[in-house]
This record gives structure tokens, sequence and C-alpha cells, in this order.
């Protein structure tokens, strides 16, 4: 189980953008990781949405959003297209960096699944912080709020 002040596990994984991604190309700058359970569903849609109306911001604060989920290149690029989503989202259909993360586990009525969980990790690829089972409306101001504190030391 990853703990504050683990290193974040690294990651290859196919983007909404056509690339392969990793940990490694956002050294630098704080990467808020957050995972979701399904493309176009009520809850991901409102978090991927204020996630959005939310992106300035992060970036303003030296912060990069990055969403992750089990679904295909193709759904992700369809969702992306359909809310006009400017962040990127990584595509993990074996869900070996969700479980990695342990973002997997019992979600209730739903069964087995990708947990609603966010991390925060550093410029230096450490877990800052980790947000379990995240509201979708809330979560991105709680990052906010989180890399602001972080800013100010």
């Amino acid at each position: 189980m990853l703990k504050e002040g683990d290193s974040a596990p690294n990651f290859s994984l196919k983007g909404s953008d056509g690339k392969i991604h990793t940990l490694k190309e956002f050294s630098g700058k704080f990467l808020v990781l957050y995972f979701y359970p399904k493309d176009d569903t009520p809850g991901c849609t409102i978090e991927a949405k204020t996630f959005n109306k939310r992106n300035s911001d992060f970036r303003a604060i030296g912060a990069e959003v990055v969403g992750i989920s089990k679904d295909s290149f193709e759904s992700h690029c369809s969702f992306r297209d359909k809310y006009n989503l400017e962040f990127l989202l990584l595509s993990d259909p074996t869900n070996s960096t969700i479980k990695a993360y342990g973002a997997y586990g019992d979600r209730g009525i739903f069964g087995m699944g990708t947990l609603r969980n966010t991390y925060l990790i550093g410029k230096d690829g450490t877990l800052l912080k980790i947000f379990e089972n995240v509201s979708p409306d809330k979560n991105p101001q709680e990052l906010i709020s989180a890399i602001k504190s972080l800013n100010s030391k």
C-alpha cells in the first residue's frame, strides 16, 4: 500500500494525444494524477469537467492534471472531444498502473474496479498527498488548496 512520502510508481501509458507517457516527463512540476472508473458516466463526467474548468488554475500554480482509467484510447478521445477536455487522459486497459497506485478495489454495488482516488505527486516524483474516495465536484479545489499550501512553504 502506497503512503505519502513514497516514490510514485512509474507508468508507461498511451494518452489521449496518441503518445506514450511516463511519470518522468512530469518531473519539475506538480502532477495531479486522478483515477476514475469510466469515461462519460455521471460522476466521472462531473469530475473531468470540474478539473477542466480549473485547468488554467492548475497550470498557473505549476501543476499538470492527468486522468487515468482502464478505458481505451478511442474512448478517451471521444470523452475528451465531447467535453473539450484540455488535459491528458491515459489508458490503462490492464489495470497495472491503477493497481500499482492502490486505486483498484471493491466499489460496493459496482463490484471490483477503479476507485476514485487522486494522487498529488511532487516535482521530484514523491507522493505528497493521497486523496481517497473523492467527491467529483470538490476534488479539484482540494488539490489546488494543497498545492498552494505547498508553494507557500
